[in-house]
């Protein structure tokens, strides 16, 4: 993993010497084109402006109870993302940095590449439009839309006009900040129903996908990440319930044979079990596990994909859909919770208190991440 780590490093800064070599510096803010700084890179135009005054325009009601909802849910997930990061948190010091309370989104790392790189671009892309559609609904003029890459991670954005935007009541305030993220969280809603009406029905289980493996862990060089598990001492194995049942009936230093799909050759492995970190009683193998399927109909060049793909435009568009909701600017939730501070509470109040909250946020933050970032570098 650590020199997997520094390979991508060194790409990364590869990368951006090239850009600065072929676009040098250009700090000046501009209305349309690119624009490169330290390490971003931002791309902005106004031939989108159009549609998004179009979509706004054609139901201009509907948006501002759209907008509505959105500040509705913003301060509920806003709660409920304060809540579990706290709670994550405890138990990252009760556990000493071993349990990780937030997991890093880098496609092709964390992450799988392509599949990421979609789900990421639906959730930018939602996300933003979401925020034009509803500034636009309620009369706030748009500069540009656009795309950035800040270091490695891509972005798309939507840029109001910060001084009509200042302007503006609360409400309509609170509007554009809570449409992203409840575009996020309807998104990945729609794709949950899409797998489990249209998809799902079309898979049936198919072994026990070993998704990675544990460098201290009694299967490391034993098993291989891809590697799928159909049977365990000659039982088949068709889902993770069947895995689950299996080991919770073994014991430490007992030896199994693992029948094992590895690029479409069935072999044996012999495999020693060591003990359960949380029960020293039980066997453990030390992989990540996760349910392999296989198509009932066929196709599966295309329904597997399909499947995967709306897996993860799911899973980016709801965590990061509420994580945007987290109470710390520049966040959206942060944003709301910083001008509902400042207008309901007099500016000697105010300030301490949104100083206090930012102090609160950044800790949590920093507790949630290093587990994190420990495990990347490991």
């Amino acid at each position: 993993m650590v020199s997997t780590l520094i390979t991508v490093i060194t790409a990364i800064v590869a990368f951006w010497v090239l850009v600065y070599a072929a676009f040098g510096r250009r700090e000046e803010v501009k209305e349309e084109g690119v624009a490169v700084d330290l390490f971003i890179i931002m791309w902005r135009t106004k031939r989108i402006l159009s549609f998004i005054d179009r979509l706004a325009a054609r139901g201009r009601k509907f948006w501002k109870v759209y907008g509505d909802v959105g500040v509705a849910l913003g301060f509920i997930g806003m709660s409920f993302v304060f809540y579990a990061l706290f709670k994550t948190a405890i138990a990252t010091i009760q556990t000493h940095g071993k349990q990780a309370g937030v997991q890093l989104v880098i496609p092709g790392l964390t992450i799988p590449l392509w599949y990421g790189l979609v789900g990421l671009a639906v959730v930018m892309i939602v996300h933003e439009l979401s925020h034009g559609v509803v500034a636009r609904a309620n009369n706030l003029p748009l500069k540009s839309v656009g795309l950035v890459l800040l270091a490695v991670i891509p972005g798309a954005f939507v840029e109001p006009d910060e001084e009509e935007l200042e302007r503006a009541s609360l409400k309509k305030r609170l509007r554009v900040y809570g449409a992203g993220s409840l575009a996020n969280i309807t998104t990945a809603l729609i794709a949950v129903i899409i797998l489990n009406l249209a998809i799902a029905p079309l898979l049936q289980p198919s072994g026990v996908l070993v998704s990675g493996v544990l460098e201290d862990g009694p299967a490391y060089g034993v098993l291989q990440e891809g590697d799928v598990i159909i049977a365990m001492d000659g039982q088949q194995i068709k889902d993770m319930e069947q895995f689950i049942t299996f080991m919770n009936g073994t014991k430490p230093g007992q030896v199994i044979t693992l029948t094992v799909l590895r690029k479409g050759e069935e072999i044996n492995l012999q495999l020693k079990l060591g003990a359960h970190p949380d029960n020293p009683e039980k066997g453990y193998i030390g992989v990540y596990p996760a349910q392999n399927v296989v198509s009932k109909v066929g196709a599966e060049w295309l329904v597997l994909p399909l499947f995967f793909t709306f897996y993860w435009v799911y899973v980016l568009n709801i965590g990061i859909g509420l994580m945007n909701l987290f109470p710390l600017v520049p966040l959206d939730g942060g944003r709301m919770l910083d001008d509902v501070v400042k207008a309901y509470l007099p500016e000697n109040i105010a300030k301490p208190v949104r100083y206090f909250t930012i102090g609160v946020a950044l800790s949590l933050l920093v507790l949630n991440l290093f587990p994190a970032i420990r495990n990347l570098a490991g």
